[in-house]
């Protein structure tokens, strides 16, 4: 009997990829069968019954797990998307709200949506007479605040509205607080970097607070899969919690292929947009019926992909198919959002293009293929992209490689790129900048004293002196308290940034506050002529007005970008860990960073042609952060090395280091910055720097000291497998680079990078 081979929607497509090479991998992953477990009896009876009425009869092994380990202390969850991770915290929870009339519970999301999402699932269970949820953000009308605070006992906000909103007003939620009993972080994952460091303060500050109104809450935080779950939990709360990570759902039997745009020029090693072969890829699988979610880096890249899939459709006669393509990204009212969502939710979209705003937790219904786009950002997030498709048992998930250096990486080591564990998530609380205005505010809500150890951390009280040496803090009878106490020091405090220093972007044509630029790095991005991209939208910089601390921008539609030349100095402040590895002496501290933004280059787009280069003068800047940096060996540069090439290679190997430390570490290429000398006046020898590019440091090159060796074993196969001559935006070349990437010497970097590896 002849047995017939199932086709899917997408094999024509992938049959075509295979054909002109553009399809670089393809791999599969197999249905897995569901780890069922009862539900349990002793949960309270009105809960049974609303879980009987969602129709759920029995619970996936991590839910049942995270209900126990939730009775023996504070619990992290992470399991893969659409696994239910959300029943994890909300039995608990529920649980609790149905037993004890008086208790409360806070629930935290990153975005508006997702806390609009969540407030939907809990009405879904019909538990109206004992739980009250609520949402409390700034879209919330005052006049309901007050009935909120009084009657509701689940609180669903976000960390900005308990930073400003919530906990410098806690007087108004005293009951609240006097019976908080849970607090769930939802998307843990996401608290990372310079947003993560200023969590873990306003957590903290959470902690206190509820302290002082005598309530010790059971947090409960639910990730996506990431390599340190529970460090990531215990540096954002200061708490130890307990893992659980045995996803029980079922799986979906998944299709993944890794796909490369062709090279249009051999010599430049250019590529045909990646936007315009995921517009084909997506019409193609509209037209053969696939639902399709297709994620974008960029708001304009969105809207850019979702018109040329729709004029692809309408090219080849599918008009009505056109109408059911729709590009969702941050910048539409919550009308036009919501109603995107229910479209997706009803099957009316066959394709939706959107920025990582539908990454995260929102249900949308069933999908059968997710394109990404690039790379973005970190092997987490892809794979919760990738998450998306297949809740119909079936799915595609395609990655469109763009010529970024880490993009056409991937695609030389499709394997490595698939067998990849995720990145661990990086915050660093204690950053000095963020850490002293948290301390600020917490002054603000309440005296600080020695108590204040559990919660801030042991080392609050040397931060604290600092404001108090400064004149920020003074000494009272019942602890230390603000000089001004009249002041509101959370309304200075943006969680986004890692200095309170900031310049406000301002666009003259509408006269609207775009929003703000650390100063450490205004000169840089906001400079006289700048072209400034926000939200995916083009700007240019028409004036810097430095004294004003504001930027004017007007929209820009020119076919050029701008990249500034700047000079750079570090000096070494405090060396924190030291080892000699590969042949260097590798060392981790403080640096301070003084930078000189001389001039700016406009260069063509899309060849990258330069097309003149404008003087500038504006003051120095000064900051200190973290940093990594190494000494060579004498031996390394042995005779046969060219002393001539000697900065170009050391350049070169700097750029791809920082080109591929967001393997190791969840961040951006532009959250890293970079130095290299053939003669360092401290180190007195040939030194490369790599540092966190945000004032005090997050630990991002902490991270790529600790794993160095893989850092330069990612780095020497960058550049020795890249095709070009001397160099190219795939491999050497750096977009942010202040020498405007000269001097680059790639044959020096890679044998130097060689020699490191052989000891």
């Amino acid at each position: 009997m002849a047995v017939t081979r199932r086709t899917e929607p997408w094999t024509p497509l992938l049959d075509a990829g295979r054909g002109d090479e553009r399809l670089v991998r393809e791999a599969f992953e197999g249905a897995r069968e569901p780890d069922v477990a009862p539900v349990p009896d002793d949960l309270h009876p009105a809960l049974r019954d609303a879980l009987a009425r969602v129709g759920i009869s029995a619970l996936y092994r991590h839910q049942a797990d995270a209900l126990q380990a939730t009775e023996r202390g504070h619990v992290v969850v992470t399991t893969g998307t659409a696994s239910g991770k959300s029943l994890c915290f909300n039995l608990p929870t529920l649980d609790v709200l149905c037993t004890d009339a008086k208790a409360r519970a806070l629930y935290l999301y990153p975005t508006k949506a997702l806390a609009q999402d969540q407030a939907r699932a809990l009405h879904a269970f019909g538990l109206h007479k004992q739980v009250r949820p609520a949402i409390y953000d700034g879209d919330t009308k005052r006049e309901e605040r007050a009935a909120i605070r009084r009657r509701s006992n689940l609180i669903l906000t976000n960390p900005d509205m308990l930073h400003v909103g919530i906990l410098p007003h806690h007087a108004r939620w005293g009951d609240f607080f006097a019976n908080l009993a849970a607090v769930v972080v939802d998307e843990a994952h996401v608290y990372r970097g310079v947003f993560g460091s200023h969590v873990a303060n306003v957590l903290r500050r959470l902690r206190r607070i509820a302290n002082a109104y005598g309530t010790e809450p059971r947090f409960l935080l639910a990730s996506a899969t990431i390599a340190n779950p529970v460090q990531l939990a215990e540096r954002l709360t200061g708490l130890d919690f307990e893992l659980v990570d045995r996803d029980g759902s079922p799986g979906a039997r998944r299709q993944i292929a890794m796909w490369n745009a062709p090279v249009v020029d051999e010599a430049l090693q250019t590529r045909r947009s990646a936007l315009a072969e995921a517009a084909e890829m997506v019409a193609e699988l509209v037209r053969s019926g696939a639902r399709t979610i297709c994620f974008v880096k960029s708001r304009k890249g969105v809207e850019l992909v979702a018109r040329l899939t729709k004029l692809e459709l309408e090219r080849s006669g599918d008009a009505e198919a056109a109408e059911r393509v729709a590009p969702y990204r941050a910048g539409y009212t919550p009308q036009q959002r919501r109603e995107l969502e229910a479209r997706l939710m009803r099957g009316e979209l066959l394709a939706v293009v959107t920025t990582d705003a539908l990454e995260l937790g929102i249900d949308i219904g069933a999908l059968d293929a997710a394109v990404v786009v690039t790379f973005p950002g970190t092997v987490a997030s892809l794979k919760q992209m990738w998450g998306r498709a297949g809740r119909r048992g079936r799915g595609l998930a395609v990655y469109v490689a763009g010529e970024d250096a880490l993009d056409q990486f991937f695609c030389r080591h499709p394997d490595d790129f698939l067998e990849r564990p995720v990145e661990a998530a990086i915050l660093h609380h204690e950053n000095e900048p963020i850490h002293l205005a948290h301390l600020l505010c917490a002054a603000h809500e309440g005296p600080l004293s020695d108590a204040d150890a559990e919660t801030l951390g042991p080392r609050w009280r040397a931060y604290a002196d600092v404001l108090v040496a400064q004149g920020d803090l003074v000494q009272r009878r019942d602890g230390l308290v603000l000089r001004r106490p009249q002041e509101f020091p959370a309304a200075q405090v943006s969680l986004r940034s890692a200095s309170p220093d900031t310049f406000a972007v301002v666009d003259v044509a509408q006269g609207e506050l775009l929003g703000s630029v650390e100063a450490s790095r205004a000169f840089t991005t906001v400079h006289d002529g700048a072209v400034y991209l926000h939200l995916g939208r083009s700007y240019e910089v028409t004036e810097l007005d430095v004294p004003g601390r504001r930027a004017l921008v007007v929209p820009f539609e020119g076919s050029y970008y701008t990249q500034p030349k700047r000079e750079t100095m570090t000096d070494i402040e405090r060396v924190l860990d030291r080892r000699h590895t590969l042949g260097v002496t590798l060392s981790f501290g403080t640096v301070s960073v003084t930078e000189t933004v001389l001039a700016y280059q406009r260069k063509r787009l899309p060849d990258h042609e330069v097309i003149d280069l404008v003087g500038l003068d504006l003051p120095t800047t000064t900051f200190t952060t973290q940093a990594l940096w190494y000494e060579l060996d004498e031996d390394l540069l042995a005779d046969d090395f060219p002393v001539a090439a000697l900065l170009g290679s050391l350049h070169a190997a700097e750029h791809t280091q920082i080109a591929v430390l967001p393997l190791l570490a969840m961040c951006d290429r532009w959250d890293i910055g970079g130095l290299s000398t053939n003669l360092h006046p401290q180190t007195a020898a040939p030194t490369i720097f790599i540092y966190d590019g945000h004032p005090g440091g997050v630990g991002i090159t902490r991270q790529g000291f600790l794993a160095f060796e893989t850092l330069v074993g990612d780095a020497y196969r960058l550049l020795s497998e890249c095709p070009c001559e001397s160099g190219c935006p795939s491999c050497v070349q750096s977009p942010k680079c202040g020498n405007l990437n000269e001097p680059l010497e790639k044959d020096g970097a890679t044998e130097l990078l060689a020699r490191m590896l052989e000891r």
